[in-house]
């Protein structure tokens, strides 16, 4: 396991009061809603998923859209901000470690595996290592949904420099794992008049044989 001292910067930011601010910024139904629409449209290309595991879960938000749609399955998360993974405790609806995602050493395979939001803050050193986490984590399906670009490229985040990172997220972890085929795609617009979500690409693939 990484110490305080090994850590990067992007997971100090998000361990601290940065992503506690976070937290405070991204609550309510309508978010919720948005995200069970957009879960919807990605399980409908899936088949029998029992088990799912987030990396970086925040408070949730997407475990609560996926336990109105799947209420019998095993959620679990792993989540660095020990703030928001007690509000996931607190609502109970999904399990939660407290940790880096760069550390995860999955214990068991999930049928769908993902990342919302989360790989754009991953150090790009270290973002194939998480590639790699996913990948190994799940039994059938992975899926990524984050901002695209069709080449690596840095942004401003909130006054932080090397804190967002855009790319081609899901064509990267295609070319690094022959075992995944891609399954479907879509995007998330802000201004959907009824599920307005950041504009984000989603990417499910399927892993073969």
């Amino acid at each position: 396991m990484a110490t305080e001292t090994q850590r990067t910067s992007q997971e100090d930011l998000w361990a601290g009061e940065f992503g506690e601010a976070y937290i405070d910024r991204n609550r309510g139904v309508d978010l919720v809603g948005s995200n069970t629409e957009l879960f919807r449209k990605v399980l409908a290309h899936t088949d029998g998923v029992g088990s799912v595991l987030e990396l970086g879960c925040n408070i949730g938000n997407n475990l609560r859209a996926l336990r109105d749609l799947l209420p019998e399955a095993q959620l679990h998360a792993v989540e660095i901000n020990a703030q928001a993974a007690a509000e996931v405790e607190a609502w109970g609806g999904a399990t939660v470690e407290v940790g880096s995602i760069l550390d995860f050493e999955p214990a068991q395979t999930w049928d769908l595996t993902f990342t919302k939001g989360v790989l754009i803050h991953i150090n790009p050193d270290r973002v194939a290592d998480v590639y790699a986490a996913l990948v190994r984590s799940s039994n059938r399906y992975v899926m990524v949904c984050e901002y695209f670009n069709p080449v690596p490229v840095e942004v401003s985040y909130r006054g932080h420099e090397g804190a967002l990172f855009k790319r081609d997220f899901a064509g990267e972890m295609l070319d690094a794992f022959p075992e995944l085929r891609l399954v479907d795609y879509g995007f998330t617009y802000h201004r959907d008049p009824q599920f307005p979500l950041d504009d984000s690409t989603w990417f499910l693939m399927e892993k073969q044989g």
